[in-house]
């Protein structure tokens, strides 16, 4: 499941940073064509590699079976990563996820349609994993169940994921315009994302326990044991759960929750059955090692320290592309490369950090925590050797997988050999506690320094400062190249909006407004809701110095749509200038007003106002 967790994580964001226009003129066709293409040759992989396993197993051969099998699902895992970074990149997903109606304005129901995906690649693994499983884990269980235990048990990894991302679609339908931008804003996008993560973390593992099926373990002698053994370390929990994953034939158990009252101790069938009591004892206290030393809580600064550094960087890598004399070069040249492989470029950074900060920096913590909460349950039940003989008895039954290893957990012969040194040398554990709190000290004070230096120095203006003076170097150099290069990429990709909302601000930029209507008007062909382009097409066809241009009724009623899908302060404006032009005065004013509450700095709005009051005519500005 841990696995997982990094694989959702990047998918989540291979798919958030993908680009959303389409290549050339595919047509649906043939973007499905290829898509089932790819899933056929992933197929052909997963076959290939456990048939190889089955042959092994059908010439005898047992040792490292198991080490094997995880290898082989690790590497389809990251097969079918890769499969999908190409539905997203070549096809592109995300291009014709937008023109099913409605979810061009939900995030959510995208990200939904995507991860479908990704997990039907999944539950390729699975299905021809299936027979293998059984062979290596000597389980019975049938090929339905297992492939939708496995379902069941990692879709919780996306619960926060997709219900931040829900939130965030309806603030975006608010009519309160100071959450929206106070969301566009670094700082508000991690404060937002900090207090739902709390929240999440606090009422989520209720939702979790109910999508697990689980149930209240029935009362005897044995679960009554427990109970006391929970009271005796002063642990408060809401439950303890029979966690029927895998129709409860995985011997694990776990802890959620970091309140009280929504805590659960979750534990499978056939750990109950084929451990002693002092083994489920050894295996409980290694749980409550987790609640006593709030590792969950760790996770979660992780997580954050991750924003900090990620929304950091982002503008970084953002710069250094824009920003090299390639860029534009490659977009310009007959046959060149064009956004997808910029869009990639950019992309591909920001993946390697995150999987080098998941699965080494929170990895090398994790680890590291289970050793703590092992040698918490040696010091819970006075001695390790239940924790050991409880260890042992799982790695036997699991398929041995005494050796092995995983970037989350140290291999459980390393686990073992950990707990018995603790026999000889006793201080063992208090070293082991004193090295983590130096580590979380010195992470705490490098994401601290880092995001300081980041977010509240000069930094990021001077970053800010020296995009926007490249962004006008390249637009004085040559204005007319860059149309150039907008209208190739436009003969290429006729439909795609992003170059159209670039080429009608070049053009609003050159004073060429006939031109920049021709741009606007096919883009709202495109997108009727799109409010930029509405605002700023009503602001020329109101305030055009062409008189053949002008068309100020039609202006009216594109600032009022404008308005009505966002209301900030420049369409406000926008609005407030129509109205003006159209007679209505004592409504212009009310409009500009509305815009200097939201920003009472702008001094232009003042001296719109001032113009309004006096019933002047327009000046020569721009909105």
């Amino acid at each position: 499941m841990f696995n997982n967790i990094i694989y959702f994580i990047i998918v989540i964001s291979i798919f958030s940073i993908g680009p959303v226009e389409g290549m050339g003129n595919a047509s649906l066709a043939f973007s499905l064509g290829m898509a089932l293409a790819c899933w056929i040759i992933f197929a052909y992989f997963c076959r290939l590699g456990f048939r190889h396993l089955r042959a092994g197993i059908e010439e005898g051969k047992v040792t490292g079976l198991s080490n094997e099998y995880h290898n082989l699902m690790l590497r389809l895992s990251i097969l079918a990563i890769f499969f999908f970074s190409l539905n997203v990149y070549l096809l592109p997903l995300r291009y014709w996820l937008m023109r099913i109606p409605g979810t061009d304005s939900f995030l959510a129901l995208q990200g939904v349609i995507a991860l479908s995906i990704f997990i039907f690649y999944l539950c390729t693994i699975w299905y021809f994993a299936y027979p293998i499983y059984l062979a290596v884990f000597q389980v019975r269980l049938e090929r339905y169940p297992f492939i939708s235990s496995n379902i069941k048990l990692n879709l919780p990894v996306i619960f926060p994921w997709l219900t931040l991302t829900f939130a965030f679609d309806l603030i975006a339908f608010s009519p309160w315009p100071g959450i929206k931008t106070f969301l566009e804003k670094p700082a508000g996008q991690m404060i937002y994302i900090a207090s739902f993560l709390c929240i999440m973390m606090i009422f989520l593992p209720a939702l979790i326990q109910r999508w697990w099926d689980c149930t209240p373990i029935r009362k005897s002698d044995q679960i009554d044991a427990l109970r006391k053994f929970l009271s005796d370390l002063g642990v408060k929990y809401r439950n303890i759960l029979n966690w029927p994953i895998f129709e409860g034939r995985m011997m694990t158990a776990g802890v959620m929750g970091i309140v009280p009252r929504f805590r659960y101790i979750l534990i499978t069938d056939s750990l109950l059955k084929l451990l002693s009591l002092e083994e489920l004892k050894a295996v409980i206290a290694h749980e409550v090692g987790h609640i006593q030393y709030r590792h969950l809580l760790w996770y979660m600064l992780f997580i954050l320290g991750y924003m900090v550094l990620s929304f950091g960087l982002y503008d970084l890598i953002f710069y250094i592309i824009v920003s090299s004399p390639y860029f534009f070069k490659g977009l310009s040249e007959e046959g060149g490369v064009g956004q997808e492989f910029y869009s990639f470029v950019f992309s591909a950074p920001i993946l390697l950090m995150m999987f080098v900060y998941f699965r080494f920096a929170l990895g090398f913590f994790m680890r590291n925590f289970e050793r703590q909460a092992d040698l918490y349950s040696a010091i819970a039940m006075g001695s390790p050797m239940p924790t050991v003989n409880a260890l042992e008895k799982i790695a036997l039954l699991s398929g041995k997988i005494r050796d092995l290893p995983s970037w989350h957990h140290f291999s459980i012969k390393e686990r073992v050999d950990c707990l018995l040194q603790t026999l000889k040398d006793p201080g063992l554990i208090k070293r082991h506690n004193r090295f983590l709190i130096l580590l979380t000290a010195i992470y705490v004070i490098c994401v601290i320094g880092l995001g300081s230096y980041l977010y509240i120095g000069s930094y990021r203006d001077n970053l800010e400062d020296r995009l926007i003076q490249r962004m006008e170097q390249l637009f004085e150099e040559s204005p007319e190249k860059m149309i150039e290069i907008y209208r190739e990429q436009l003969d290429r990709d006729p439909d795609n909006i992003s170059l159209l909302q670039a080429l009608s601000g070049i053009y609003i930029a050159l004073d060429r407004e006939e031109d920049a209507v021709k741009v606007y008007e096919k883009l709202l062909d495109l997108k009727p809701d799109h409010a930029l382009a509405l605002n700023n097409l009503s602001w020329i066809l109101i305030t055009s110095s062409d008189q053949e241009l002008r068309a100020p009724e039609r202006g009216l009623k594109l600032a009022e749509k404008a308005i009505s899908l966002e209301r900030v302060p420049e369409y406000l404006d926008t609005l407030a200038e129509a109205l003006y032009v159209n007679g209505l005065q004592g409504q212009a004013i009310s409009m500009i007003k509305e815009a200097i509450s939201i920003d009472p700095e702008n001094g232009y709005y003042q001296e719109q106002l001032k113009r309004f009051s006096q019933g002047m005519k327009i000046n020569t500005v721009t909105p």
